[in-house]
């Protein structure tokens, strides 16, 4: 019986063009028609190669989304709760649009139809970019920006709702300016005491 997959053994070339294939294609045709086959052909190796190191093009998917995301939507911590998430939302509305060519935005109409991605879009990608952004928002309570009650749903509602309404319903996204607006609102709502 063979075990599992060894990274190591995987030649990062190879891998980082497999990665990037599938995220090109998943922008470009959806993840719906989005094929083994095609991303080996894109790729330049073999469907061998991918099932040598992947189980499905859901997993080489959410791989690569991870790598994506991980690089650019880190929540960073100044010590100003209200920069700090401009920052990182603004970061996320460049991953998310045009929402035509994101890949992140494929994956999430997706994840409606195929349960497959649904479990590992939620487990890989979602839930800990979720504990995250509750750390970032425990800190900013532990510095007084928050009251320490502050509901840490509400907050990520609050923050992140806005932004996904828009891409769902295909809106404009805020600008800088619209954006800092949305994030002082949200975190007026969280001093507010719960009536």
């Amino acid at each position: 019986m063979a075990g599992s997959p060894n990274p190591e053994r995987r030649n990062q070339r190879s891998r980082q063009a497999i990665l990037d294939a599938a995220l090109e294609l998943c922008g470009e045709i959806g993840y719906g028609h989005l094929t083994i086959e095609g991303i080996a052909a894109r790729a330049g190796v073999s469907k061998k190669t991918i099932y040598r190191w992947w189980p499905s093009r859901t997993a080489v998917v959410v791989e690569a989304l991870d790598e994506a995301v991980d690089s650019s939507l880190s929540h960073p911590d100044t010590g100003d709760l209200a920069e700090d998430m401009h920052t990182q939302i603004t970061a996320l509305i460049d991953l998310l649009t045009p929402p035509e060519r994101s890949p992140i935005c494929a994956l999430i109409a997706d994840n409606l139809q195929y349960p497959e991605v649904a479990g590992d879009l939620r487990d890989r990608l979602v839930q800990p970019r979720i504990d995250s952004f509750n750390e970032r928002i425990r800190k900013a309570q532990q510095r007084g920006e928050l009251p320490p009650d502050a509901n840490l749903d509400v907050a990520l509602d609050l923050f992140y709702g806005p932004i996904y309404h828009r891409v769902v319903l295909r809106l404009e996204m805020p600008n800088s300016t619209e954006l800092r607006v949305l994030i002082r609102h949200a975190i007026n709502a969280l001093t507010c005491p719960d009536t």
